[in-house]
C-alpha cells in the first residue's frame, strides 16, 4: 500500500504516513497534537491531516475508513471551496463544514502545506469544535512548515 520512501508509524492509534519527510520528533508532535484534539474535544470520531496535494500525513480513524481516499477527497473539497470563495469574492477559505444525517465533517487549512479534517457526532458543539480545531491547525501548520 505504501510507495518507496513512505513510512507508517502507529502510536496510540495514530497512523503517521511520513513519506520520508518528517523527523521522529515532528511525527511525535503531530501524534500528540491530533491525539489531544481527539480526546479533548467531545464528539470527534476521526481526524486526518493531509497535504494540500491530497497525500495522507497522519490519521486517527476508525478501522474501516481508508485514509488515502479521505485524503484525496479532503484536498478536492478544499480546492473546490477555494474556487467558490474566490468566485464569490469572499476572501480566503477558513473552514469547510459539511452536515450529514449522522454528524459533521469540518476541514480547515493547517498552514500552507496541510489540511486537517475531522468527522464528528451529530450532537457536537460546533463552537467548541471550531475553537479546538483552530488551535490544532495552527500547531500543525507550524510543525509542517
Amino acid at each position: 500500500m505504501y510507495k518507496k520512501g513512505e513510512q507508517s508509524k502507529e502510536k496510540l492509534g495514530v497512523k503517521i504516513l511520513s513519506f520520508g519527510i518528517l523527523t521522529n520528533k515532528i511525527s511525535e508532535e503531530i501524534t500528540d497534537c491530533i491525539s489531544e484534539l481527539r480526546f479533548k474535544s467531545p464528539g470527534i470520531l476521526d481526524i486526518a491531516v493531509v497535504s494540500v496535494e491530497g497525500l495522507p500525513i497522519a490519521s486517527l480513524m476508525l478501522d474501516n475508513i481508508d485514509e488515502t481516499r479521505i485524503s484525496a477527497m479532503t484536498a478536492a473539497s478544499l480546492s473546490l471551496g477555494e474556487r467558490v470563495v474566490s468566485e464569490l469574492r469572499k476572501g480566503k477559505v477558513k473552514k469547510i463544514l459539511i452536515e450529514g444525517d449522522n454528524g459533521y465533517i469540518v476541514t480547515m487549512q493547517a498552514g500552507e502545506n496541510a489540511v486537517i479534517t475531522v468527522s464528528t457526532t451529530p450532537d457536537t458543539k460546533l463552537g467548541l469544535l471550531f475553537l479546538d480545531l483552530e488551535r490544532a491547525a495552527i500547531k500543525l501548520g507550524k510543525l509542517l512548515a
